[in-house]
């Protein structure tokens, strides 16, 4: 039994790869009545995209090859973005294959010039499209104003820490590529095809003109103050600027500010900054965000970074609640005696202290946005020989004690106290979960975590697309939320 059982042979089927074949497919039923690249597709259906349409250029009158719409362009990119795809040959190579972008696509592959093209060539639609957005997430009742978040985080540019150089090496660079840009632009060149040649040509231009925008930039940058070290310039980005990372290094970064609508965490605005700090940023969000929405903020939020002088008093101006965290004054010397020990007299403008002896008045010493201060200080001989020197001022060898008085406006006085109270405290601490969800979001969930762009216009584009992708997620994720029952 044994040994006809041995000399039977297993049939099995061959895996016969060397054939072609078709295919039924029900491209409907390709991804389920619920996934998300229905919701983008139908939420995109209800904007007016015509500002679009209009950049067109084959029309039913003049006739021409049939452009792939708005709609189709504008579902691919943000459902790209939701997976953290932010690569135009990557989202063309997922139509061949990808059921998602098949049935967004109708099984058509999209080309990548096409998608990569469409990404940076609307700016003033693309902008229009987001407004629309969230005339639309209001309308919903998902934005209300009643208070919105003002926080900024650093993208990296799409350029290297080594392409940063001074003036003189980009002179060099610049000579150099101009020269080559004449020699390949010789249309007799032998060995090479006219495609090819013109691809390079191109790409040499497009080198020259980044190395003129270097410069161009470094005349922005002014001239450097004596026993600074040179400015330089990315030669790739030239519009990205060096900022510090939470490491402590230095990299070529873009500063991005986001305002978040605290009700449902959804963003109302976007922008993108080349300074490397938050201070000079509130002001223009409250701007963008009224022009935008039509309405200002009744309260804006935002960290220690945004608070100071010109802000606060900014927004008291514009009758914008705000709430910040104001950095405490440092004290002088740790177990000192207090400010608030010295009693302050007005009539001749000095302070007394405990013992009797008197702070004159040194000068006004204003510093950045802040309040202006003024300083008071005691002579040397009344301190050394005060009994209450250990108490007071036991490090001052050389000169007496001194204080500062800061004089505040109407506003920072209000501003003062209220922060100073538990419901100021309270509106401020549900700040870090809304401004900084948005951010860790797009970095981790989106991958941007480096622009895929070069420019400031470009990386200003890719963020409205970014923070498009993250409130159409939110959006999906609230409606999915709402149509589950409650469990009793």
């Amino acid at each position: 039994m044994e040994e006809e059982a041995a000399k039977k042979k297993a049939l099995i089927e061959v895996v016969n790869r060397d054939q072609m074949g078709w295919v039924a497919m029900d491209v409907e039923r390709l991804i389920s009545e619920d996934h998300p690249a229905r919701a983008i597709w139908a939420f995109v259906e209800r904007l007016d995209l015509s500002r679009f349409e209009q950049q067109i250029g084959s029309t039913e009158e003049l006739g021409g090859r049939p452009a792939k719409g708005p709609q189709l362009l504008i579902s691919l990119w943000i459902y790209a973005y939701s997976l953290g795809i932010g690569q135009a040959r990557e989202i063309s190579r997922r139509c061949e294959y990808d059921p998602p972008f098949q049935w967004l696509t109708g099984l058509r592959v999209v080309n990548y010039h096409t998608l990569a093209d469409f990404r940076v060539g609307h700016q003033a639609a693309l902008d229009q499209l987001f407004t629309q957005v969230l005339g639309l997430l209001s309308a919903e009742g998902l934005i209300t104003l009643d208070q919105v978040t003002q926080d900024g985080t650093k993208i990296k540019a799409l350029a290297s820490g080594k392409s940063f150089h001074r003036e003189d090496t980009i002179r060099k660079h610049l000579a150099r590529a101009r020269q080559q840009v004449e020699a390949m632009g010789d249309p007799s060149r032998e060995g090479e095809s006219q495609q090819r040649q013109q691809a390079r040509v191109r790409a040499r231009r497009e080198r020259t003109q980044r190395l003129e925008d270097a410069l161009a930039e470094l005349a922005k940058l002014g001239k450097t103050k004596s026993g600074e070290e040179e400015r330089r310039v990315s030669t790739s980005d030239p519009e990205a600027r060096r900022m510090k990372q939470a490491d402590g290094g230095y990299a070529p970064n873009y500063n991005v500010q986001i305002s978040t609508d605290m009700a449902y965490g959804m963003i109302v605005d976007v922008a993108v900054a080349q300074a490397g700090n938050d201070s000079h940023q509130l002001l223009p969000a409250v701007a963008r965000i009224e022009q935008r929405l039509q309405e200002k903020p009744q309260a804006m939020v935002a960290d220690g970074d945004y608070t100071n002088r010109k802000n606060i008093e900014g927004m008291a101006e514009r009758q914008v609640e705000f709430v910040g965290s104001l950095r405490r004054e440092a004290e002088e010397d740790q177990g000192r005696w207090s400010a608030s020990t010295f009693r302050y007299e007005a009539e001749g403008n000095l302070y007394l202290c405990p013992a009797g002896k008197t702070l004159k008045f040194e000068g006004c010493h204003p510093k950045g946005d802040d309040a202006e201060r003024y300083s008071y200080r005691a002579s040397w001989e009344d301190c050394q020989n005060c009994p209450h020197k250990l108490q007071c001022c036991p490090r001052n060898e050389k000169a007496g004690r001194g204080l500062i008085r800061i004089l505040d406006s109407a506003a920072m006085t209000a501003f003062r106290q209220k922060m100073a109270t538990p419901q100021g405290q309270a509106q401020y601490r549900h700040r870090g979960p809304v401004a900084e969800f948005c951010h860790a979001w797009i970095k981790s969930k989106l991958g941007l975590r480096q622009f895929h762009v070069c420019g400031k216009v470009k990386a200003q584009l890719e963020m409205l697309w970014a923070c498009l992708t993250y409130n159409l997620q939110q959006w999906i994720r609230l409606k999915r939320l709402a149509a589950v029952p409650l469990a009793s």
